[in-house]
């Protein structure tokens, strides 16, 4: 979805690359990758991540491609701290030991046999994390990695006590996280490791959960995410062909989902910790599929990502371009400008003519834009360089950026906007639009058009 303003393009000469043509797009697909992703590396960079995740991770043997993907997180200078459940574990633990589980209120009842398997689940998992984070074999994700692990008694914790009659003895919930001493480990680039396990000044030890250590660490340490690993594909909301992934939830609608009723069982879990975290001050929480390989860096490195984010408010904002936009409008036009779809605009012209612009803007990232240039005296504008990023089409960002501008025309007091277009006629024509000639522009517009590219002339009603 494009249009631009028509002036004549500079020729060029530019020699051919060598190679295939499959060598060719291999090369081009991997440098659109690359790019595309940048800024997300560029924003991520010394941000501090909270990932949780439970013990089936481990249990399904799904361990090492989740910490290569964390090590490749590192890598790009974040700070992760991880945090890991043991659910499956300490259920072979107390079979392996004839004990019986016990539940109540959605908690388990740890008694002291119940306990000692916790402890011992908690210690499995943990060394196999931190052998799996030792990896270093050459020719995978892993090598040259040389990632440090600290782990160590970060959590201090209470009984939950009793509840309805119920003792639930060793079961406990979180009452501190140390910050300072994980934030001090962070800062020298230290992987911190957090087990489902707390510790009272008294000395007593207590099983938590997962998601209540991950939720009470990302809210002490101001984190800027917490992910949640889960069985779970994200949140579910009913639809035409069944249920559908909910992709993203502002806090007050993840609240009224939550209190609804709606959601039971695990998935209403993550959903309070998630709603806990977002409370507490965390921007961001995100409830991701554990079986997706690779769901981690998916769900952060693509726009719509493969989970549910909640987000403390609304990440998308539909603005008014500023100075600081103009290179991520450089950067959604220059491909267009490369393949002709645009003509060449410099990023002076950019500078100059930035009131124009409208931006759709996600999380921080430019994904749209569009400009309006008024002819006030024919009560007429030009509708020019809309773009929608690649991975974002589809998804509705170019009929925002259309409303805004047939909003901003109609304040200005015009009655009529037009486009330019050599390629995307059909997409303008289904939003109202009509052919119209060379000799409808107004007459300054008249004079700057391009023969030569012969762009289709396009007009609206507003």
């Amino acid at each position: 979805m494009n249009s631009q303003t028509d002036l004549v393009p500079a020729p060029a000469s530019v020699p051919a690359p060598a190679g295939t043509p499959e060598t060719l797009a291999q090369h081009a697909q991997f440098v659109d990758w690359m790019r595309s992703v940048a800024p997300y590396i560029h924003a991520f960079r010394n941000k501090t991540f909270v990932v949780g995740f439970g013990g089936e991770v481990v249990h399904q043997g799904l361990l090492n491609a989740l910490v290569s993907d964390i090590a490749l997180l590192q890598a790009m200078g974040i700070q992760i701290v991880l945090v890991h459940g043991s659910r499956p574990q300490v259920e072979e633990q107390m079979s392996l030991h004839g004990v019986e589980s016990e539940f109540s209120h959605g908690m388990r009842i740890t008694d002291a046999r119940a306990l000692e398997s916790a402890k011992e689940a908690a210690g499995e998992v943990r060394l196999d994390i931190e052998a799996a984070i030792s990896q270093g074999l050459p020719n995978t994700p892993m090598a040259h990695a040389h990632i440090s692990v600290v782990s160590g008694n970060f959590v201090t914790a209470r009984p939950v006590g009793i509840l309805d009659g119920v003792d639930f003895q060793h079961t406990g919930l979180v009452r501190k996280i140390d910050a300072d001493s994980i934030r001090h480990s962070l800062a020298s680039r230290k992987l911190v490791l957090l087990s489902p396990l707390g510790f009272s000044p008294t000395g007593e030890a207590f099983n938590l959960s997962m998601e209540d250590v991950a939720s009470a660490a990302a809210i002490a340490l101001r984190a800027d995410k917490i992910v949640f690993l889960t069985e779970t594909p994200g949140l579910m909301e009913p639809g035409e062909e069944g249920a559908e992934l909910i992709r993203e939830l502002s806090l007050d609608d993840a609240y009224k989902l939550h209190e609804s009723g709606e959601l039971t069982g695990d998935t209403a879990f993550y959903l309070k910790h998630s709603i806990r975290a977002c409370r507490g001050g965390v921007p961001r929480a995100h409830i991701i599929p554990y079986a997706l390989d690779g769901s981690l860096l998916l769900e952060l490195f693509l726009h719509d990502g493969v989970g549910t984010m909640i987000s403390y408010e609304n990440l998308e904002s539909l603005r008014e371009a500023t100075p600081d936009d103009v290179g991520g409008i450089l950067a959604l036009i220059e491909p267009l400008e490369a393949d002709g779809t645009l003509v060449r605009r410099g990023r002076h012209q950019i500078e100059r003519d930035i009131d124009h612009f409208s931006v759709i803007e996600h999380d921080g990232v430019l994904f749209g834009c569009a400009a309006l240039y008024p002819y006030s005296q024919e009560r007429i504008g030009e509708m020019a360089c809309l773009t929608v990023a690649p991975e974002a089409q589809g998804t509705g960002d170019g009929e925002r950026l259309l409303k805004r501008i047939e909003q901003r025309a109609r304040a200005r007091g015009l009655t009529r906007i037009f486009v330019l277009t050599t390629r995307t006629e059909h997409w303008f024509l289904k939003r109202g639009f009509v052919k119209a000639t060379v000799d409808d522009l107004p007459e300054d517009r008249r004079r700057l058009y391009n023969w030569q590219r012969k762009s289709l002339v396009l007009m609206k009603h507003i």
